[in-house]
């Protein structure tokens, strides 16, 4: 169990330990360095828990930067489209996400409504419907609940869960468990960092070596 006072130590907001300990519970996140790596990853994605939702507002040079139109990437951005969606976030996420991960095309909405959400920056039709499934509430027609602090952490542990996260943690991989976690190693210093910390206040005993 993590305690307020834990996470207080954390720079967490405290009143997230019951849902901390909701998720912990049932997706089998037990020891202290699975814990630990779970709150550094969810930590890290979501600015330590206070950014629930993928932050869209790019601006054209970094829309080119990100999502450059390539052969392979037909719905990436020339020069002028960059200048075009420049802050806004709507239609942004609409023609990066469209006719991918289970979404319909630009034009549905799809891409907006199943943008990066909860602690974990859960992306996509195909996500929100299968932690659907595995928790019982309807994401894809109430796609803002994975965007509450309960459903943000609930939907991060079953990312985790289904990833095997876990056993990445215990094996103090964390080259790999950031690729599960982001695609890639983006913030992996950082990362491990947070995790270690963690583990410092989780439990004081075990060591990140």
């Amino acid at each position: 169990m993590v305690s307020r006072e834990q996470l207080q130590k954390l720079h967490i907001n405290p009143d997230l330990a019951d849902a901390l300990n909701e998720t912990f519970q049932r997706f089998n996140i037990n020891t202290a360095r699975q814990q630990s790596a779970f709150i550094a990853q969810c930590g890290h994605e979501s600015n330590n828990f206070k950014v629930l939702e993928e932050n869209l507002m790019y601006r054209a040079p970094t829309l080119l930067k990100l999502f450059p139109r390539t052969p392979k990437r037909a719905w990436g951005f020339t020069p002028e489209e960059a200048a075009a969606y420049e802050r806004q976030p709507v239609r942004i996420a609409n023609r990066i996400y469209g006719n991918r991960m289970g979404n319909r095309d630009e034009k549905s909405g799809d891409g907006y409504r199943f943008r990066g959400s909860g602690a974990l920056q859960l992306t996509g039709h195909d996500n929100f419907y299968h932690a659907s499934k595995a928790l019982g509430v309807d994401f894809v027609m109430n796609p803002d609940l994975v965007r509450t602090p309960q459903y943000a952490l609930l939907t991060a542990g079953w990312f985790w869960s289904t990833h095997n996260c876990n056993a990445l943690a215990e094996a103090k991989d964390w080259v790999g468990l950031t690729k599960k976690i982001n695609g890639g190693t983006i913030g992996l210093e950082d990362r491990i960092s947070h995790t270690s910390l963690a583990v410092a206040v989780l439990d004081s005993g075990s060591t990140m070596a």
